[in-house]
C-alpha cells in the first residue's frame, strides 16, 4: 500500500508539472509570436506616399497634384453597404466648404468596385473625389489593409454582402481600417485617426483644427 501510495503522489505531481509546462509553452508562443494580419498604418510626421487613381469621373486624381493647392484629407472607407462610413462621407460632404475653407482637399479611397462606388456617391452626394484602389496599391502604402477572415466573410454573406463581388477579384476579401490622414502641403503627415473599430471616425472639427 506504501509502495501505491507513492506512486499515486509522484504521478499526481507529473501531472501537475506536464501541465505547468505545457501552459507555460502556449503562453510564450502567445506572447512571442507577432501579431498576424493586423494593419498599423502610417504615423504623424510620415512622409505620405504619393499615388494617383481614377476617381468617380473616370479622372485621373494624384496626391501630388492635390498638394500643391493646399493639404489633403485622405479618407479610407470600406464599401457603400458600410452605414458608419456612409454617414462620414455625408458628414464630410455637408461640411466640405469649412474644408475647402482651409484650402483642404478631400480624398477617400476605397476598394470597392466603380459601380459601387457610384451607390456610395448616391448615398452620400459626395461631390468630392472618391478613387478605386486597384490592386489596393494606396491601402497597402499607408499599411491599412487587411484580410478579413473566412468567419466573417460568411458572417457578412448572410446578410448579402459578397467582399469579392463588391471589390472584385483582384481586390478580394479586403478591406481597410478606416483611417483618417491630414497631409499638409510639405507631404507631412499631421494627423491621423486610425481605429480598428469600425464604428468610430473622427469629427470634422478635430480635422478642422489640424488644417
Amino acid at each position: 500500500m506504501t509502495y501505491l501510495k507513492n506512486d499515486i503522489q509522484y504521478l499526481r505531481k507529473n501531472v501537475i508539472m506536464n501541465k505547468f509546462i505545457i501552459l507555460s509553452v502556449f503562453l510564450l508562443i502567445a506572447i512571442t509570436s507577432p501579431a498576424q494580419n493586423i494593419p498599423t498604418g502610417l504615423n504623424v510626421q510620415d512622409k505620405a506616399p504619393d499615388f494617383s487613381a481614377k476617381d468617380q469621373y473616370e479622372k485621373t486624381v494624384s496626391l501630388k497634384d492635390k498638394l500643391a493647392q493646399g493639404p489633403v484629407v485622405l479618407v479610407f472607407y470600406r464599401g457603400q453597404w458600410c452605414p458608419h462610413c456612409n454617414r462620414f462621407l455625408k458628414r464630410l460632404e455637408d461640411s466640405l466648404s469649412l474644408l475647402q475653407a482651409k484650402d483642404a482637399t478631400v480624398i477617400t479611397v476605397t476598394p470597392e468596385k466603380q459601380d459601387n462606388i457610384a451607390k456610395t456617391i448616391k448615398k452620400t452626394k459626395a461631390s468630392y473625389p472618391v478613387l478605386f484602389d486597384e490592386g489596393l496599391k494606396i491601402m497597402n502604402h499607408y499599411k491599412v489593409s487587411y484580410a478579413v477572415d473566412d468567419n466573417t466573410i460568411e458572417k457578412y454573406k448572410k446578410y448579402g454582402i459578397n467582399f469579392s463581388e463588391a471589390n472584385g477579384s483582384e481586390n478580394g476579401a479586403n478591406l481597410p481600417i478606416p483611417a483618417v490622414y491630414v497631409i499638409n502641403k510639405e507631404g507631412i503627415i499631421v494627423y491621423r485617426f486610425f481605429d480598428a473599430d469600425y464604428s468610430k471616425r473622427p469629427s470634422v472639427k478635430e480635422i478642422l483644427a489640424h488644417l
